[in-house]
């Protein structure tokens, strides 16, 4: 395996795990700090609270992001077997 390809495998393995892994951790990054504001102006400090609506909206998110994560994974499996199989 030639170090060009290695270095394109590494970098379609990073545009993959941006691809999968940001809409999900934006969405906890936005929700965490809407709570947490919410209770620096209310000053409700129940460390349950962030808990659950973290998890609906992150659950939501999954639902609506999932056939472009299938789309993403996909692509990533077939460029990496045709350099497997190309060498």
């Amino acid at each position: 395996m030639s170090p060009e390809s290695t270095i394109e495998i590494a970098r379609a393995t990073l545009v993959v795990v941006l691809t999968v892994c940001g809409p999900l951790l934006l969405t906890a990054l936005v929700v965490g700090m809407a709570i947490s504001l919410f209770q620096a102006l209310t000053q409700v400090q129940e460390q349950t609270l962030t808990f659950l609506p973290k998890l609906v909206a992150m659950g939501v998110v999954m639902l609506l992001t999932l056939p472009m994560i299938g789309h993403a994974l996909s692509d990533f499996t077939r460029v990496v077997s045709d350099h497997i199989v190309n060498g």
